[in-house]
This record gives C-alpha cells, structure tokens and sequence, in this order.
C-alpha cells in the first residue's frame, strides 16, 4: 500500500489541492491517517469519477508542492483546414481519438473554448477583427483602381508625350503623370 499526503496525490493527477479536497468531500479517497492510499482512491476515482482517471505512472511519498500547472493547454493545437469551421476542425480532432484527456482537461478545454469563441463574437462586432475575404475583396477592388488608372495615362497623354523630343523629357513627364495619378488615388480615402 502506497501513502502520499493530498498535495502529492493532486500533483500526480495534474489536478489543484481544492479539486483533491473535493474528491475527498465526495468519498473518492481513501485515507490512512492523512496520507491518501494511492491505489484504493485511484480504483474509487475510476468507478465513480466522469471519464475515469489518466494513467499515473510513477507514485511519489512525501510531501510535493501544488498544481502542475495549465497541463494541456498548450499541447493540444488545432489546425483549421481551408473551408472548414473553428467548430468542425474541433469535431474532426476530438472523432478521430487522437486527444486523450481526463474529464477535467476536457471541461477546462470547453471552458478556454466558449471563452475564446465568445472573445472572437465580441472582436468582430467590435471591428476588431475582420473576415480574410473582406480584406481581400477590398485590396483587389483598390488595385483594380490603381491598374485602371494607371493603364489609362498612355491614352490620355500620348500626343503630349509624342511631342517630346528627348528620352529625358519623356521619362520626366512619364513620372510627372504617374505621380499625380497616385496621389489622385490616395486622396480619395478609400486605401
């Protein structure tokens, strides 16, 4: 029979102190004295516990410090796919098993997930944030001003350019006329 006091037994599941408090409020520990018996709570914890328990590798005795931390929060990244929803990359993760985690993970999981969803919602009525396609769809209504405008200084000034009678003079109109045609576009506003 392996014996570890409860911060211990919280640091080997990745859990904090309170939640081992709850177990314990719950009758999922088994206790000798104030040592939790390692083996007898994890079988209660499995029969009674939503989603059983992880795998607990190693038993430590003695005293241990606290959580270990955000277990899984980083370790878990989703890639969204071209064309495919936030929520169906989610759904194609979790269907395919590659995720294991304990019921808190998965909880703690949801929690960051409804939050960050509800942070985007909030972002995006806010303008914060835009949809890719908008910013696309108004770049290339810009440069099809641009391309318009500056595909059309030939036709409008070729007599005048045709007049000129150096290289020099045409290249300085030439920069002269494409000069005013950007500036013309940045004055609207629009960019």
């Amino acid at each position: 029979m392996a014996l570890i006091n409860q911060a211990g037994f919280a640091e080997m599941h990745g859990v904090s102190r309170k939640t081992v408090t709850g177990w314990k409020a719950r009758g999922w520990l088994v206790l000798e004295g104030k040592q939790v018996d390692i083996e007898a709570s994890n079988a209660l914890m499995i029969k009674h516990r939503p989603g059983g328990i992880q795998t607990v590798t190693g038993t430590t005795a003695g005293n241990s410090s606290g959580n270990t931390g955000n277990r899984g929060s980083d370790s878990t990244k989703v890639t969204v796919f071209a064309g495919e929803s936030v929520e169906q990359a989610v759904r194609r993760v979790l269907a395919s098993g590659e995720v294991e985690m304990t019921f808190d993970e998965a909880r703690l999981m949801k929690e960051k997930y409804l939050g960050l969803l509800n942070q985007l919602e909030y972002d995006q009525k806010s303008g914060l944030v835009v949809l890719a396609s908008a910013v696309a769809q108004a770049v290339g209504e810009e440069y099809a001003k641009v391309r318009t405008r500056l595909l059309s200084i030939p036709a409008e000034h070729a007599p005048r350019i045709h007049r000129l009678k150096t290289v020099t003079e045409v290249q300085d109109v030439l920069q002269e006329l494409i000069t005013e045609a950007l500036e013309e576009l940045t004055k609207d506003g629009d960019i």
